[in-house]
């Protein structure tokens, strides 16, 4: 069995990324074609179908959010044993959503991305929530708190109070939780929480760059991306010896911020400057 064509798998997330619907399964699964060779078309569709036959056995429409958050528990965090642990955030893997439905574990947002895309072909009123720190799922009303359900894939789908929110949010950031933070994410932002995080686990492992380059990349694909990402870029092209391509992308970023600050363009421009120095 053998992968994508290069550059295929970016060429189908950037054309999904720009969709008027976009498919987070299939962006999620995009993703893991990069660091994964053998991720070819029945790979992703195969991912697809256990998505498929994952919702096929939960209850039909077992009732009110509640209900449907104790069904999603008892199928995915009991039956099958989704869950993370604090060794999964040491693993690339855990980022990559068709080696999540295999080994059953992963990082919070990657979890709750099983559990919104079994809980949406089955029907429930379900969506990603990107709580400050630690990416949940939420069921019935957003932002409603007498109403919405809060559940935590990471450990294993547990219902959380308005205390365990608060506490989430506070252990992570210091503030209050505010109704803004339990808005449905849209699915780009979960995409972009995802890509981040890969380039989080690169940035703590020098020997990586590679996987901080292709997720930078990826990144510079879903459109109204931050314009520093084309920095993030234009260093980390240099730190790989592509000191042309890493010049060209840092000029691009100085002709981007220039308008509003002028000084950081002439900083850029100097760093430009001398990644072409190193080709002497």
């Amino acid at each position: 069995m053998s992968g994508f064509d290069a550059g295929e798998a970016r060429r189908r997330f950037a054309e999904e990324a720009r969709a008027e619907r976009p498919d987070l399964a299939l962006l999620c699964l995009l993703i893991g074609a990069e660091p994964d060779p053998v991720l070819d078309e029945a790979a992703l569709d195969a991912a697809q179908i256990e998505l498929d036959r994952l919702a096929g056995e939960l209850p039909y429409r077992p009732g009110g959010p509640q209900a449907w958050a104790l069904a999603l528990r008892e199928l995915l965090g009991e039956r099958y044993g989704f869950r993370g642990a604090a060794a999964d955030y040491e693993r690339l893997e855990s980022s990559l959503l068709h080696r999540v439905l295999v080994r059953r574990r992963g990082l919070p947002i990657l979890l709750s991305v099983v559990w919104v895309e079994v809980a949406r072909r089955a029907g429930a009123p379900v969506y990603g929530v990107a709580l400050p720190g630690h990416f949940v799922v939420g069921l019935g009303p957003p932002a409603d708190l007498g109403r919405q359900v809060l559940v935590d894939p990471f450990d294993g789908g547990r219902i959380l109070s308005g205390e365990d929110a608060e506490s989430l949010v506070t252990g992570a950031t210091g503030a209050r939780l505010e109704p803004s933070m339990l808005t449905p994410a849209e699915p780009l932002d979960v995409v972009m929480r995802i890509l981040n995080n890969i380039r989080s686990w690169a940035v703590a492992r020098p020997e990586r760059s590679d996987v901080a380059l292709w997720a930078v990349e990826l990144a510079l694909a879903v459109p109204s991306h931050p314009a520093r990402l084309r920095y993030e870029k234009g260093q980390l092209l240099v730190q790989r010896g592509d000191f042309v391509g890493g010049a060209e992308e840092l000029e691009e970023y100085a002709g981007l911020v220039e308008i509003v600050d002028e000084g950081m363009a002439e900083r850029v421009r100097k760093e430009a400057f001398a990644a072409r120095a190193l080709l002497n």
